[in-house]
């Protein structure tokens, strides 16, 4: 699985509020969501936002909440990928429940810059800028993940099991 797109750069401890501020958490359905990912940090992200865009972003990224709200807001925003140096352990697995690939690769904020274009490849564990020319390491991730990503996220994937 390949995502390009271009990088929206941010840096350390990206709270959930930044990602979709508290007072939106009444909101249920992601397409109304999506009109206020990264609010809190970054009021141009939405009207600029390309699908298959990519956020970049430091340590603890997702810290705070544990409402999907967040990685949802990206998804139907248009985010193709996250790739942060790590993450909050909740946001990590809402955003694999979700069907948003969230990778974790060391060295990423110092070899990617603001509106870069990347490449990744999940199956790989590579991250490409192409504006630089440059390419970073991560741990691929494994088959059955990328099965769950390929399928939409938890749910969909459960669904399409007979056992299930």
């Amino acid at each position: 699985m390949k995502i390009t797109g271009r990088a929206w750069k941010y840096g350390d401890n990206v709270n959930t509020d930044y990602i979709i501020p508290g007072r939106y958490m009444e909101l249920t359905d992601p397409k109304e969501m999506a009109k206020h990912a990264m609010e809190g940090i970054d009021t141009t992200f939405v009207a600029e936002v390309q699908k298959g865009d990519i956020v970049v972003a430091g340590r603890n990224f997702g810290c705070g909440s544990s409402r999907e709200h967040a990685p949802l807001s990206l998804k139907y925003a248009g985010v193709g990928c996250v790739v942060a140096e790590s993450y909050a352990r909740i946001f990590y697995r809402n955003a694999v429940n979700i069907g948003l690939p969230a990778l974790e690769c060391p060295g990423v904020t110092k070899s990617v810059d603001q509106g870069d274009e990347l490449e990744l490849d999940l199956g790989a564990g590579t991250v490409t800028n192409l504006t630089r020319g440059s390419k970073l390491g991560f741990t691929p991730l494994p088959a059955f993940m990328l099965d769950v990503l390929n399928a939409g996220g938890l749910v969909p994937y459960l669904s399409k099991l007979e056992s299930w």
